[in-house]
């Protein structure tokens, strides 16, 4: 995938806006990444005295809330942004592709505990689901990353702890919530059927991932 070098947020936003998709790390298509497009500086980096620095890694919440695009566990469970102008078509063939959690299932319990809060990060999510024991957390995650996979639940912003001295650390919580709590309603239809955003997403990723092979594309899809 040709794209201009790029080293500032800024850039990544357009990048993403220009193409519609990017998933932010390893999708399995070489150069098909932020990770892998942004120049090597913007990559992670550790320090001989055990510190690290990934300026990517902290331009993902920005990009989120202010990029005109939606984040979220989209590309074969892997995170990734979608622009919002190809979000409807997504939105639209992945609600068919993964029908709604049948009523008191887990996911359903997961997803409506969720839209009572309107956001809550991860574990909080998962402390009022009950998912409070040993081994928890990895059961839980992966419910969640369904439910991302299906455009249920997507990923608002990031959540940072605080040193003493008021400087945020740390990797990050996820601050979930669903699409049209995000975006709105009007924002996540689409007037076209399953079939055709699905036809249109498979044509929109032969023109951007030329040299990717079918089965590379549907496992985006």
């Amino acid at each position: 995938m040709k794209h201009p070098e790029i080293y500032q947020q800024a850039q990544l936003m357009e990048l993403i806006q220009e193409i519609g998709f990017l998933p932010l790390l390893d999708s399995g298509i070489a150069g098909f990444s932020a990770e892998e497009v942004v120049e090597e500086e913007c990559r992670y980096v550790v320090f001989p005295d055990g510190g690290w620095d990934w300026p990517l890694w902290k331009w993902k919440g920005p990009i989120a809330t202010e990029g005109n695009c939606v984040y979220g566990k989209f590309f074969a469970g892997k995170a990734g942004f979608i622009s919002r102008e190809w979000w409807p078509d997504f939105f639209n063939y992945r609600r068919w592709k993964y029908p709604s959690p049948e009523e008191g299932s887990v996911e359903d319990t997961i997803l409506v505990t969720l839209q009572g809060h309107g956001s809550l990060i991860t574990r909080e999510l998962r402390a009022a689901c009950g998912f409070t024991g040993p081994k928890m957390r990895s059961r839980f995650d992966s419910y969640v990353t369904r439910l991302q996979m299906a455009c249920r639940i997507v990923t608002e912003d990031f959540v940072y702890p605080h040193d003493k001295h008021g400087r945020q650390y740390g990797w990050g919580w996820s601050l979930l919530t669903t699409p049209e709590q995000l975006l709105g309603h009007e924002a996540c239809r689409c007037p076209r059927t399953p079939q055709e955003s699905y036809q249109r997403l498979i044509a929109h990723f032969q023109q951007i991932l030329p040299e990717a092979t079918n089965q590379q594309i549907l496992k985006l899809i």
